[in-house]
């Protein structure tokens, strides 16, 4: 074992050891830890979140960037009291029953939270913690960048430049269809559609239309329409699926749904993989059904090098990096801690899932 000592001040330390070339496990030097709550932590994450941790539980981490493999979260949830999990990591009944009836707590650094069985989580009365709200801004941003990306032809005119086929400036050439005069569609106007609806409003859009499970409350902040689903697909010039990952949404952006937008229209996507069927979105751009399209988000993750739909210049993929801003990814990790700690101290979650 490798043993550090870091010092944060002249009355206490705490000391890190590491207990293999995966893990990390962080214990205060001046308190009995047999006593203190243990805290798994299943990937390398922001600081900010484990320093709120390890002066008040035993942490063990799994200290890599790569996803943990199923069976060392087995093997690191066992006795734990509360689990630190992420989007990637696979939240089941085997993981539950690994960990044992001691479990408090299960807290997600994410928003979306269908990677855990919430009806196992319900049955054991395990409260559930995620972090809504602090990564909107950072998300809204990237939704944006796609967008504009994705309709000015981002990809095509960069690839033009380097291979030689950027000739003298031609009128006609590398056309893309502005935000200007543009009728949006939002499939979701919760916390994160709302937020690029904002965006838009500088751009000059003539109107902005959405759709969902209900009408939105916060509408009149952007002006907004509530519409079907099919008027949205038929009228919109530009399509942002926004929503969560339901059982009903599943593929909800298929080849009927393609079929019924414009042929000028750009979609983009950057809630989660499954919304599209990526066969039946492969078709219609390359058959020209729509014009372009922009994902942050496949399935699956990451998306293999050999997929179809990266032969396309109408088509601009990005690995997931919607959240990725210093600034928000350290507010998740900070928020991920602070919903544990407030359940050892019987305290109500800062952000706590609703599931009843």
């Amino acid at each position: 074992m490798i043993r550090l000592l870091i010092r944060q001040s002249h009355q206490s330390a705490v000391r890190i050891t590491r207990v293999s070339t995966t893990y990390l496990t962080y214990q205060a030097k001046t308190m009995a830890t047999d006593a203190r709550p243990k805290v798994f932590v299943t990937r390398r994450v922001p600081a900010r979140g484990i320093d709120l941790l390890k002066d008040k539980f035993v942490v063990s981490q799994w200290d890599r960037e790569d996803r943990i493999p199923p069976e060392e979260l087995l093997r690191g949830v066992k006795g734990v009291d509360a689990l630190f999990c992420l989007l990637t990591d696979k939240i089941d009944k085997d993981v539950l029953d690994a960990a044992g009836p001691q479990l408090k707590t299960i807290c997600t650094m994410s928003v979306g939270y269908e990677h855990i069985d919430i009806s196992e989580c319900k049955k054991r009365n395990i409260p559930i913690g995620f972090t809504p709200d602090v990564l909107t801004n950072a998300t809204a941003e990237l939704t944006m960048s796609l967008l504009l990306a994705t309709s000015r032809r981002l990809k095509e005119a960069m690839t033009a430049v380097e291979d030689g086929g950027w000739g003298t400036w031609n009128p006609i050439w590398m056309l893309g269809h502005g935000l200007d005069g543009a009728t949006v569609g939002i499939v979701g106007l919760g916390r994160i559609g709302l937020a690029v609806a904002k965006c838009l409003l500088p751009f000059g859009v003539s109107r902005i239309v959405y759709s969902g499970n209900s009408q939105s409350k916060n509408e009149q902040e952007v002006n907004a329409e509530f519409v079907s689903f099919d008027y949205l697909l038929e009228h919109s010039d530009f399509i942002l699926g926004c929503c969560s990952l339901t059982a009903n949404n599943m593929g909800l952006f298929n080849a009927e749904a393609f079929n019924k937008m414009k042929t000028s229209a750009i979609f983009v996507n950057t809630s989660r993989g499954g919304l599209v069927n990526q066969d039946d979105l492969y078709n219609a751009l390359k058959s020209g059904k729509i014009a372009g399209a922009g994902l942050d988000v496949t399935n699956p993750e990451p998306l293999p090098t050999d997929s179809p739909l990266l032969t396309l210049n109408n088509c601009l993929v990005l690995p997931h990096i919607g959240s990725a801003t210093e600034k928000a990814r350290s507010a998740m990790s900070e928020l991920t801690a602070r919903n544990i700690i407030a359940v050892f101290e019987n305290k109500e979650m800062p952000s706590r899932l609703n599931i009843s």
